[in-house]
């Protein structure tokens, strides 16, 4: 090769080098802080604290199509939790195990959204798993909110939220099996898949007087303007009414799916579990668990996080940027968290009491699996939190990113373990603390 060209070939290949090494710093200095993560770092114990001042701009990476492939649980697969906690598994054979709530007389009530049915779960058995299992009411559109009302000792009724209305069946303490009909209360927006044309769980809970009636609907899109789209009417909402189904009202909005709602004990604040936007990369828009202020805007579709504007909706309500509510608790992005708790049982050490636990069920938006798990946010004894959250139960996931295990639903039991059902393997499993039984609040 002649000099010259040996000298130029150098300096090409060295200008590619350092072009090279500039892409690569250019695309390093891009990427998202490390707050974000993914199946792969997940631990129980690992605390995670996502801030607005950590969001990336919008499209920072292209949206992902990533869909889990669910799997059949090996046998050497099992979720993971934290030492002292142990995970056993409740119950199998269901069809769609969706939200679980708890009865006051100790009764796990569990919605076979599929099915159209709701099931009674009774008991623990030496094995941690149920004694008796019984159809309490079937023939239902969707079913996934459940309610006991009045507050109390002694409920009259089982309220249950359909995907286009709100039932109730009367009830007294110990029934297995309906004791009447179905009486409707009110109709509600109604849903199917989010991708042909909308969320369809509906969640349901009374505030602490008794007098409120609050309904979580989630939004027909993803980011349709809700300006021009009618079918937006009443959705993306926390709707309220009257325990008879009158007084309908919007009591929070701008919310995109609130998927589970639960009223702080302590405090009587609302608080839910919410799926906000996809289609704007990997690390946007974190899901979130957020207390409702009455009457308090969440910036869906036009803002989020505190007045960032969607792209989609340029120069949108401008007068609405100030409005916008910060959640409480970011959490990773495309995690899909679904229903929340506050502990209020006794087996757990103390400092887990009136801490919220939350299902993450995974979802299909991000090129690295996010969720497939449960976490919890403590409370430190207070009412609101700081933001934190940490990993509780993880394992659903197999190294090499395929899912056996979906966390949907999660109650506390009479003796104070968790209850968290997972409809990829159609089980609910029980997490329960140092094999001692302890008692309901």
């Amino acid at each position: 090769m002649r000099s010259d060209s040996k000298n130029h070939a150098i300096l090409w290949l060295t200008g590619c080098a350092v072009a090279l090494l500039g892409f690569t710093l250019l695309v390093r200095a891009s990427e998202p802080s490390g707050v974000f993560s993914d199946f792969r770092s997940q631990s129980p114990g690992t605390v995670h604290h996502i801030t607005v001042r950590d969001l990336p701009r919008p499209y920072a990476t292209t949206s992902a199509d990533n869909g889990p492939r669910i799997i059949p649980r090996q046998a050497n697969a099992w979720p993971k939790t934290l030492p002292g906690f142990s995970v056993q598994l409740y119950a199998s054979g269901f069809q769609n195990p969706r939200l679980i709530r708890t009865a006051p007389n100790g009764d796990l009530f569990l919605a076979e959204s599929s099915a159209g049915r709701i099931r009674v779960l009774r008991g623990i058995d030496e094995k941690g798993a149920v004694r008796q299992m019984e159809i309490f009411a079937s023939g239902l559109n969707k079913p996934f909110g459940i309610a006991f009302y009045p507050s109390g000792s002694s409920p009259q009724w089982v309220y249950v939220a359909n995907t286009d209305s709100v039932v109730r069946f009367p009830y007294r303490n110990g029934d297995l099996k309906a004791r009447g009909m179905p009486e409707k209360l009110c109709e509600l927006p109604g849903g199917g898949l989010l991708r042909g044309g909308g969320h369809w769980t509906r969640d349901i809970a009374f505030s602490l007087d008794g007098r409120t009636m609050y309904v979580s609907v989630g939004s027909h899109s993803n980011d349709d303007d809700s300006d021009t789209h009618p079918e937006e009417k009443e959705r993306a909402d926390i709707l309220a009414f009257n325990p008879d189904g009158s007084g309908r009202r919007i009591f929070a909005w701008g919310i995109r799916n609130a998927v589970g709602i639960a009223v702080n004990p302590e405090s009587g604040e609302l608080w839910g579990s919410v799926n906000e936007r996809d289609a704007l990369g990997d690390n946007l828009v974190p899901d979130y668990i957020t207390h409702f202020d009455p009457g308090g805007f969440y910036g869906w579709p036009w803002w989020y996080m505190g007045g960032v504007q969607d792209p989609r909706h340029p120069g949108k309500h401008p007068e609405l940027k100030e409005k916008v509510i910060t959640p409480d608790v970011l959490i990773q992005p495309h995690n899909a968290s679904l229903e929340m708790i506050f502990y209020d049982g006794r087996q757990f050490p103390k400092q887990y009491h009136g801490d919220i636990f939350a299902s993450e069920h995974g979802s299909w938006n991000r090129a690295e699996r996010t969720g497939y798990e449960v976490i919890r946010v403590p409370m430190h004894g207070k009412t609101r939190s700081d933001g934190s959250y940490e990993d509780f139960v993880t394992g659903f996931v197999t190294p090499d990113g395929q899912v056996w295990g979906r966390p949907v639903g999660i109650a506390v039991a009479s003796d104070g373990s968790l209850l968290v059902s997972d409809d990829a393997g159609e089980v609910v499993w029980r997490v329960s603390y140092g094999g001692t039984p302890g008692e309901r609040k």
